[in-house]
């Protein structure tokens, strides 16, 4: 990742927001630029520096088609993420099973006290 670390790249709300954009699929630069100068108020160079850092980390592709410069989403720095984290969905995995136990076991109750005060 051209030694940049992927999480140093996420770690900007821009850099972030604009993934979200193209996860759409692929946008066209102007069409970027465009969406993050009206939701965060910053120039076009700013923008453009952000979707270098994107492509030059490798989570970003662009294609030329004529005069317009289309980018995507490269899928394989964030599969290095998701299996970075995936140490630690043991954590809130079980949390969450222990929540859903828990909530099954209240509505349970719930519905024998139903039953309790229908008789």
């Amino acid at each position: 990742m051209a030694g940049v670390h992927a999480f140093d790249v996420l770690a900007d709300p821009v850099r972030r927001r604009i993934l979200e954009l193209l996860a759409a699929g692929e946008q066209p630069s102007g069409a970027v630029s465009e969406a993050i100068r009206e939701e965060f108020g910053i120039s076009q160079p700013a923008v453009s520096q952000h979707l270098r850092v994107l492509r030059e980390s490798g989570f970003a592709a662009v294609r030329a088609e004529g005069t317009r410069r289309l980018y995507a989403v490269r899928a394989e720095p964030l599969r290095e993420v998701d299996a970075w984290l995936d140490r630690f969905r043991g954590f809130w995995e079980q949390r969450l099973d222990a929540l859903g136990t828990e909530l099954a076991r209240g509505r349970r109750e719930r519905r024998e006290q139903d039953r309790g005060e229908a008789r």
